[in-house]
């Protein structure tokens, strides 16, 4: 067995624990004196940093060599690495000789919450806000860190700690998944009851992944089908948003390079698109709508309309699509040159009257999913909007 480890923090949650850690140890709850919780500048970690008071946290004993190992290297993709302390026990001081307490290390890149960044200094301006935390990532990274730890041994932490970001939106996107919407009209058939994985194969990890699994599914004869094998290009869910002025009668498109239309060989791959992007984790999509406008196009949208939400392709595509209406006012806004720089994003923001849209449609040069459901969602609730 190896010494106790304090822990704080994220590792405090008990599915991240669990899924980190695994079982067969023990643990109490326990305060090390002589810190106080800080957060790594840049990032909304917690962080240790040396003052007066007491970190509150858990003491785990009982831990094996290799849940050792894997706490090490959960810490580690975080940008954490151990440390020996000194933690008052039973109202004595005691020294802990190979106890690990997980600070943040020194400058160098890591993830923050949800996204990499180069780590600053430790804040002393604010601590770390445990419910928080839990209700809005709590989940996700408890999902998120199955992924981590199927990668020890394989992977370096700091080639997870790259990839963080990505688990955690995949994570996210489980999660949303999860939701049962129902089989009014469907078969009552279930993942869980009625396929049966029989192999699993990731032949692809980075933004995005290919999942390549062997499977059968139950048919509507109530047989099983035969084993087959079916790829899936795993993605996060997304939002689209339409920008619409009712005042000028006119919607706010996007132009953009695309990959996709690039490999299946168009020799224009720039699409006309609404506005779009990933969600974040622990977002919500209409906060995803609003972030989104305001990073391609510098536009503040009004009320929100859905639209819909939806598989654009199921057949061999996870990403789901939270789509939206949204109204704003679009005076001086075409024309305008957008996107993350950091993300190498070059997006132009096109005003067009909305009596040209169906030509557009027609033409096939508006001609992808998002845009075209929602110019017709338009077509129809225009008159509502304008009035």
């Amino acid at each position: 067995m190896t010494l106790p480890l304090f822990l704080y923090g994220p590792l405090c949650h008990a599915p991240l624990r669990a899924e980190v850690l695994g079982t067969g140890h023990s643990v109490e709850a326990a305060a090390l004196s002589g810190y106080r919780l800080g957060r790594v500048a840049g990032s909304g970690l917690p962080a240790l940093v040396p003052g007066e008071g007491a970190v509150p946290g858990l003491l785990v004993s009982g831990l094996d060599a290799t849940a050792r190992a894997r706490a090490d290297f959960f810490a580690a993709v975080l940008g954490y690495e151990p440390a020996e302390v000194e933690m008052r026990l039973e109202d004595r001081w005691r020294r802990l000789v190979a106890a690990y307490l997980f600070l943040a290390g020194p400058v160098a890149t890591g993830p923050v919450e949800t996204g990499p960044v180069v780590n600053g200094p430790v804040a002393t301006d604010g601590g770390w806000d445990r419910d928080a935390w839990i209700a809005r990532l709590g989940d996700v990274w408890a999902s998120a860190a199955v992924e981590v730890m199927a990668g020890m041994g394989d992977e370096s932490p700091a080639a997870m700690a790259v990839r963080w970001p990505t688990m955690c939106m995949r994570a996210a996107t489980r999660i949303r998944a999860a939701r049962d919407t129902g089989a009014e009209i469907r078969a009552d058939l279930t993942a869980a009851r009625d396929v049966e994985i029989l192999a699993h194969r990731t032949p692809y990890t980075e933004y995005f992944s290919l999942e390549d699994p062997d499977l059968r599914f139950r048919r509507f004869n109530g047989a099983w089908s035969n084993r087959v094998r079916r790829a899936a290009f795993v993605g996060g869910d997304a939002v689209s948003v339409l920008p619409y002025d009712p005042v000028q009668d006119a919607v706010l498109m996007v132009e953009q390079f695309r990959t996709g239309p690039l490999v299946r060989g168009d020799p224009r791959p720039w699409s006309l698109e609404p506005i779009a992007g990933r969600i974040d984790p622990g977002e919500a999509p209409e906060d995803t709508a609003r972030r989104e406008a305001q990073e391609e196009s510098g536009l503040a949208l009004g009320a929100l309309h859905k639209v819909a939400e939806y598989y654009p392709s199921p057949g061999a595509v996870t990403e789901y699509l939270y789509s939206f209406v949204a109204e704003a006012d679009l005076a001086g806004f075409g024309g305008r040159i957008g996107g993350e720089a950091g993300e190498d994003e070059d997006i132009r923001s096109h005003v067009v009257p909305f009596d040209r849209l169906m030509a557009l449609i027609d033409s096939g040069e508006a001609g992808t999913g998002p845009l075209i459901l929602s110019i017709y969602w338009l077509a129809l609730n225009r008159t509502r909007l304008r009035s």
